[in-house]
């Protein structure tokens, strides 16, 4: 699946959004991905996901997890999983960091792949990174659907992406005088699981 193909399907889904939005990282952007727009529809997910897998296995061979981080990264690293044949857990936030819960482990051996859905900054990828490894160590890379940073986001880990995308993203204290005109909009979930943007 090329870039402009996984960007066709985030369009044909309404899930990219344009206006003055507050992303989970506290940034402000002119775009917004909203995934759950892909994710409510079982094919076009099935569609991204197989692609990404397949991306995946190609850069990091045989993998047997696939962990992700609660809420967003949950449908693609299912999915992601299922089309890998590998098993598929979820890390989830208590006392504000993420953590392995609902009797999940992760057999020390296992060749983990960490999934998310976007990558921004890239520190919720790194959270979920910093809560697999005190599990294991065999952590083989990172797989998101789209990498808005486009490269930029250091996890610390190779990441592979469907598509990397420059969008731009300011500090409140920065906006261009284009954004700074409209009213500012909070899609995300980060502040729902309890952490503040």
């Amino acid at each position: 699946m090329t870039q402009d193909e996984v960007v066709a399907e985030f369009r044909a889904a309404g899930a990219l959004l344009e206006g003055h939005f507050i992303l989970s990282s506290g940034l402000r952007s002119p775009i917004f991905l909203q995934k759950m727009f892909i994710f409510q529809d079982p094919v076009r997910t099935a569609r991204l996901c197989k692609a990404l897998a397949e991306k995946a296995e190609a850069a990091f061979g045989k993998i047997d997890y696939v962990v992700s981080p609660a809420v967003g990264g949950i449908v693609p690293g299912y999915e992601t999983a299922r089309q890998l044949g590998a098993m598929a857990v979820f890390v989830e936030r208590e006392g504000g960091t993420f953590q392995l819960r609902r009797g999940f482990t992760i057999p020390p051996e296992a060749k983990v792949l960490m999934v998310e859905d976007i990558v921004t900054t890239g520190l919720s990828s790194r959270e979920c990174l910093a809560s697999i490894a005190e599990h294991t160590s065999n952590v083989v890379g990172a797989a998101c659907l789209i990498d808005r940073s486009n490269g930029k986001a250091d996890l610390g880990v190779p990441l592979v992406a469907l598509a990397r995308l420059d969008i731009p993203a300011y500090p409140a204290d920065a906006l261009p005088p284009e954004l700074a005109a409209l009213p500012p909009v909070k899609p995300g979930s980060r502040s729902i699981q309890g952490v503040k943007a």
